[in-house]
C-alpha cells in the first residue's frame, strides 16, 4: 500500500438529516473514487441516520481500526479547541449540570450550552454544524481510546444556503440544484458529471404514500419504542400521524421549539425502516467496502487481517456473520428495498438489489 491512502466513510441510501440520499450510494461511492479516494466504505444504516454523537460513534468504531487520521469539516477548524470541548462533555460534571437545565425546559442544544458555561469552557464550539459533529468526532476518539488524531479541515462558505456559491456551495443547495434539474457541474469534482447525469434522483416526497402507510399502521406502543429521551415526542408524532396528509405536515404538526426538524426526521425514519433504538448496537458488527481502486484492494487485504470485525466484500460473506451481525445486515437490506419506493419512476423499485451487488472497483 502506498503510504497513505484516503478512506472514505460514507452513509448509505439513508442520511443524517433524516432523509433518503439524493442519489444511491453506489453513484456517490464511485464518484468519491473519482475525486481521490482509495477506499469508500459504508457507515450502516443504524449509525448513518441517528443523532451526531450516534454517528460519529459509528464512524470512529470502524476507521479507528486502522486509520491514523479522521479528517473532516468545521466551521472554526479549531482542532484543539474541538478537543477540548470534548473533554468537557465527556467530564463527570457534565451530566448533573445538563439535567438541571433540561429540567427547566431549556431544548438540549440550549441546555448543553449553559451546561459548559457553568464548567467553564466556551461552548460556541457547539453552535455550527459541522462544529457540532466535529465535537462528537473527538468524543468518540477520546471514548475509544483509539490512536487516531482529528486533522480538521475549515469549512468555507453557509451550511444552510440555499443558493451555490461559486467557490463552496453547501449541500443543501446543490441538492435544490438537482432536484429543480440544474446544471451541477461547475460545483462537483471534475469527472464525476457523467455519474450524475444518468443517476436517479431520490427525494421523500416521492415515496411518502408509503412512509404514510407505515406510520398509519403503527400504534402507540410502536411509536413510544422510538422515544430514546422518553421526552413524549412519540405521543406528538403519533397523533400527527393520524391527521396529516403529508410527512411536512406531521413534522410541521409535531415540531416544538425543544426539538429539531432533524430529530423529529430521523425518528420517522426510524418508523418507517422498522428500527428502534435497541437495534442500535454499540459497536459496528462488520465493515462494507461500496468502491475501492488497486490501493484501496490492497488495504482490504490487510483490514480482512487485522479487523475486529469481518469485512463483507461480497453478499455471501454475509452467511460468515454471526446471528446477531446478521440481523443487523438484514435491517441494511431491508432498508436498501425501501429505498427503492423513492425512485420518481416506480418501476425502478426493484428489491434486494443489496444481495446482488458488490463494491465498484475502479
Amino acid at each position: 500500500v502506498e503510504e497513505t491512502a484516503v478512506v472514505c466513510l460514507m452513509s448509505g441510501n439513508f442520511v443524517q438529516r433524516g432523509q433518503p440520499a439524493v442519489f444511491h450510494k453506489m453513484v456517490r461511492a464511485e464518484a468519491a473514487l473519482i475525486a481521490g479516494a482509495d477506499l469508500v466504505l459504508e457507515l450502516p444504516v443504524q449509525y448513518a441516520i441517528r443523532s451526531a454523537e450516534g454517528f460519529a460513534a459509528g464512524g470512529v468504531g470502524i476507521l479507528g481500526q486502522f486509520c491514523d487520521e479522521l479528517c473532516f469539516g468545521s466551521e472554526t477548524g479549531d482542532a484543539e479547541g474541538l478537543m477540548n470541548t470534548a473533554r468537557a462533555l465527556l467530564s463527570p460534571a457534565f451530566s448533573p449540570a445538563l439535567r438541571e437545565y433540561l429540567d427547566q425546559g431549556l431544548s438540549f442544544p440550549a441546555a448543553r450550552q449553559r451546561a459548559l458555561e457553568q464548567l467553564g469552557t466556551d461552548a460556541r464550539l457547539l453552535s455550527a454544524p459541522n462544529d457540532i459533529l466535529g465535537v462528537e468526532y473527538c468524543k468518540a476518539i477520546l471514548s475509544s481510546g483509539t490512536s487516531m488524531c482529528p486533522l480538521v479541515i475549515t469549512r468555507q462558505g453557509g451550511y444552510h444556503d440555499t443558493l451555490p456559491d461559486w467557490e463552496n456551495p453547501s449541500a443543501t443547495a446543490l441538492r435544490l440544484c438537482i432536484y429543480r434539474n440544474e446544471d451541477i457541474a461547475p460545483y462537483v469534482p471534475e469527472g464525476t458529471t457523467p455519474l450524475y447525469a444518468n443517476a436517479e434522483v431520490h427525494a421523500l416526497e416521492y415515496g411518502q404514500r408509503a412512509m404514510l402507510a407505515k406510520l398509519r399502521s403503527m400504534t402507540a406502543e410502536d411509536f413510544a419504542a422510538l422515544d430514546e429521551g422518553r421526552e413524549g415526542l412519540c405521543n406528538r408524532l403519533y397523533e400527527a400521524s393520524r391527521r396529516a396528509a403529508s410527512v411536512a405536515e406531521i413534522l410541521e404538526r409535531s415540531k416544538t421549539k425543544r426539538y429539531a426538524y432533524s430529530r423529529l426526521r430521523r425518528m420517522l425514519l426510524w418508523a418507517y425502516l422498522d428500527l428502534k433504538p435497541a437495534d442500535f448496537p454499540e459497536e459496528p458488527a462488520y465493515i462494507r467496502p461500496l468502491a475501492a481502486n488497486a490501493v484501496g484492494r490492497q488495504l482490504l487485504g490487510m483490514m480482512r487481517k487485522t479487523a475486529s470485525v469481518p469485512v463483507l466484500t461480497k453478499p455471501g460473506d454475509v452467511r460468515r456473520l454471526d446471528r446477531t451481525a446478521q440481523k443487523l445486515f438484514e435491517l441494511e437490506a431491508r432498508a436498501a428495498d425501501l429505498y427503492t419506493l423513492a425512485y420518481p419512476d416506480l418501476s425502478a423499485a426493484v428489491g434486494e438489489a443489496i444481495w446482488r451487488e458488490g463494491p465498484v472497483i475502479l
